[in-house]
């Protein structure tokens, strides 16, 4: 879900702290990672995707802090996070075969990455920077759905989906 309220804060802290932003992916939220191979991609899971969040409302998020994981991924927390939680859990209802992050999370936590695995001073710096931009207020409308491989701007959109209305 791509968060473009959030980019001027992160932009320069994502260039050199998340590789996923070399890769061409902006600033967002995850709503499930990995999802299906791209070639199992067709028209009838587009279909499906396009039906499951126009039945989930629209909804506003703030981005009231910044967080940790550990010692090795600084992120932005969402306020109220359930929108996203919701967005997840129906996507995985209709792809079991596609679990949050392959299960290796208990829980899924909605987060906007800043960085991850750079020295720990490196990292609270961003934190710091990042911070004196909060709170920063999103509508969370739509949903991308992008594919791509860990190369440098090899990510590219497949499709966007409108979120229902509130």
């Amino acid at each position: 879900m791509p968060v473009v309220e959030a980019e001027q804060a992160v932009e320069q802290f994502r260039a050199s702290l998340d590789p996923a932003a070399a890769w061409g992916v902006p600033a967002h939220v995850t709503v499930l990672y990995p999802f299906l191979p791209p070639d199992r991609i067709d028209d009838e899971v587009l279909t499906t995707l396009r039906q499951t969040f126009a039945a989930i409302p629209r909804f506003d998020v703030t981005f009231t802090h910044v967080d940790w994981f550990g010692d090795s991924v600084v992120w932005l927390a969402p306020r109220p996070d359930s929108g996203f939680r919701d967005l997840t859990a129906a996507v995985c209802r209709r792809y079991p075969e596609a679990p949050p992050y392959e299960g290796e999370h208990i829980e899924v936590v909605p987060h906007l990455t800043i960085g991850q695995d750079a020295a720990a001073e490196v990292m609270s710096n961003a934190a710091e920077a990042v911070s004196a931009h909060l709170p920063l207020h999103a509508a969370v409308d739509v949903v991308r759905l992008i594919a791509g491989a860990p190369a440098p701007n090899a990510w590219h959109t497949l499709c966007e989906f409108r979120l229902g209305r509130s």
